[in-house]
């Protein structure tokens, strides 16, 4: 009997280091103030070396703020807008209307009823320096922009930024089958932009171990990356097909990916090697998996 225990355990200790071999998860650093408690959007800057931008899922509990971080965690500033938050959900980097300038774009799309009739997503230029008062907020402009669903309201966590094509993208969260939502980035504030609906992915799985809950295209354009419950899917663009026509094709599982409680932020880096993932919760580990 104890020999048997002692194969069993055995069996476990190597695929356990088999799993930590596959996977290539390196913690870079740790949520350091108590403010970020809730994180479920991070985006790396296109300016700063080792800087993330990330935001609070807190709705109006939060206010109207994102923050900047060290990659080891350790809060760099606070950012303040003017505007009427309902749930921000996700957060991302991309082109806007300034050429060779990067842009901040934080997605209040969160709808856990499925109730709202429009949604906003927020639109910054990325800060040309960082405030010399980490802890002290500081005022940014920015724009809000209005989008509605073609086909009603429906909840969503996800907001990606596609480079080339200059479309920002909507993936739905709750759905068998997800729908894949996109707008031109030459967004009117002046009026409701309406989404264009290009498809739908469905992932296999219980319904609720495939809530989509985090996305992003890397800074080149050539791969995309979508977070759900229990996994993260993986596709690489064929030359410049549209997004959404790649994510039809089938995915790549990331089979070293280890789910934990409340991940919901994910981020390819700047160079396209690997990517980021963080948690809500308070002093929560910042992962990063390399991406072979």
């Amino acid at each position: 009997m104890k020999q048997f225990l002692f194969s069993i355990l055995a069996i476990f200790m190597f695929l356990n280091i088999c799993r930590a071999q596959i996977s290539q998860e390196i913690i870079i650093g740790k949520l350091s103030d108590t403010m970020l408690s809730d994180v479920s959007g991070i985006a790396p800057s296109r300016l700063y070396k080792n800087l993330f931008y990330v935001h609070n899922d807190r709705g109006k509990g939060d206010g109207s703020r994102f923050y900047a971080i060290a990659s080891t965690g350790e809060l760099k500033a606070i950012w303040h807008f003017e505007g009427d938050v309902t749930d921000c959900e996700d957060i991302a980097i991309g082109p806007g209307p300034r050429k060779n300038r990067s842009y901040i774009y934080l997605a209040d799309i969160g709808d856990n009823e499925s109730s709202r009739p429009s949604i906003k997503v927020y639109r910054f230029e990325e800060p040309a320096a960082l405030p010399e008062n980490a802890s002290v907020a500081t005022k940014i402009k920015g724009k809000a922009f209005i989008l509605a669903y073609p086909d009603g309201p429906r909840d969503a966590e996800t907001i990606m930024i596609d480079p080339i094509e200059k479309l920002l993208y909507i993936i739905s969260k709750r759905e068998d089958s997800v729908g894949i939502y996109t707008a031109s980035l030459r967004l009117n504030g002046k009026r409701v932009n309406r989404l264009k609906k290009e498809g739908k992915i469905y992932f296999e799985g219980k319904p609720t171990e495939k809530w989509i809950t985090s996305g992003d295209i890397s800074p080149d354009g050539r791969q995309i990356l979508i977070r759900a419950k229990d996994n993260v899917y993986y596709w690489r663009r064929h030359n410049n097909e549209p997004i959404h026509r790649t994510l039809q094709n089938p995915s790549y599982k990331y089979p070293g990916f280890i789910a934990r409680p409340r991940q919901e932020a994910i981020a390819f880096s700047n160079d396209g090697k690997g990517f980021y993932v963080a948690a809500e919760g308070r002093f929560t580990p910042i992962y990063y998996y390399v991406l072979e």
